[in-house]
């Protein structure tokens, strides 16, 4: 069962299309597991529309009808082109059984799984229309812990397989999490399988120990 959850307000954020890409994708990706939060995000958007209700009708610019219309030609251009990049995209790399990927990674590119440690590995998640946004993947073996750690600014994770505990709380498949700097924590995978993370990265994470540093430096982190 799903514990944790996205704040309301980063919700909101998304609903309004104002989340920047890397968060949007973790947040969407939860969105996907989670029928709480689809019940809020549908609470949201019906708030949202009785705003647009209430609010005072401004005449539109004399060409509107046709800029939208140049907009909406330019969109469907724009899915086409997509489509055609999805179809010539690589495979994303192997899941444990009986995970799948979020519909959310569509138009994503996701690199090979790459060695980040003994039990470890980590992949780059590039996004479609933020090619520069820090998202990656985080594949860490049972009973398997990351380095001691903090955040310069924003860190948000989205667990898509197993479990882990970092002090605070347990964190399980479908839960999300945000952690800044005022958090200090060691996640420890359970034993009883591996754990694979979406994270996403605002700032940098700050590792206690110059050689978690310098492999937290090799992944962006």
């Amino acid at each position: 069962m799903i514990q944790h959850h996205p704040q309301d307000e980063m919700l909101l954020a998304h609903a309004a299309g104002s989340l920047a890409a890397g968060p949007a994708l973790l947040v969407a990706s939860h969105i996907e597991q989670c029928a709480v939060c689809r019940e809020r995000m549908a609470l949201l958007d019906v708030v949202g529309g009785a705003f647009l209700d209430a609010l005072t009708p401004a005449a539109l610019a004399p060409d509107a009808f046709a800029r939208t219309l140049s907009a909406i030609d330019a969109l469907n251009g724009k899915m086409a082109e997509s489509a055609a990049d999805m179809a010539r995209r690589p495979s994303f790399p192997a899941l444990p059984a009986g995970a799948t990927w979020p519909k959310a990674f569509d138009g994503c590119t996701v690199t090979p799984w790459r060695w980040l440690g003994p039990g470890m590995r980590w992949s780059r998640v590039t996004l479609p229309h933020d090619s520069a946004a820090n998202v990656f993947l985080l594949r860490i073996g049972a009973g398997k812990k990351l380095p001691q750690h903090t955040h310069s600014e924003i860190e948000l994770t989205q667990v898509l397989y197993g479990s882990f505990d970092d002090g605070r709380s347990v964190f399980g498949a479908g839960d999300f999490d945000e952690a800044d700097g005022s958090i200090h924590h060691q996640p420890v995978v359970h034993t009883q399988s591996e754990c694979i993370c979406l994270a996403s990265v605002q700032g940098r994470v700050k590792f206690k120990g110059a050689v978690a540093r310098t492999l937290g430096a090799l992944v962006g982190m």
